[in-house]
């Protein structure tokens, strides 16, 4: 498949694509002419990676577990190094921070917007 679909089915931007193949994340063929042709199969791993990003891991570690992806649910490592689990331990404590501060974050606003329709109901019912 040519880039733009690949993008559009991964839901991400060519310009990322070719920063993935770049950063040896993803692997892409050449056709005779030097077109690229995106395999089925980076649909997924470009969603994988895209995940790993996310969660804010750094291309190089993702790129030594990316091979161990089975299962968009399941990471399996085979032979981890104690910088791979150290590194990989920081990045949940990390998330773990994020989901508190905006679990937070999302509370309060929830009683901000239920003090807002208590202030507007009680105007209209003025």
């Amino acid at each position: 498949m040519r880039i733009g679909e690949l993008a559009e089915r991964a839901d991400t931007s060519p310009r990322l694509l070719r920063y993935y193949e770049e950063q040896g994340l993803i692997r892409v063929a050449r056709t005779p002419n030097g077109y690229r042709d995106y395999d089925e199969r980076l649909v997924d791993q470009v969603v994988h990676i895209r995940g790993l990003l996310d969660a804010g891991l750094p291309t190089r570690i993702i790129k030594q577990i990316l091979p161990c992806l089975q299962d968009p649910a399941d990471i399996h490592f085979a032979d981890a190094t104690p910088e791979i689990i150290a590194v990989l331990e920081r990045q949940r404590d990390r998330l773990t921070d994020r989901v508190d501060l905006l679990t937070r974050n999302r509370d309060a606003m929830s009683a901000y917007i239920d003090s807002l329709r208590g202030c507007t109901h009680n105007a209209v019912s003025r």
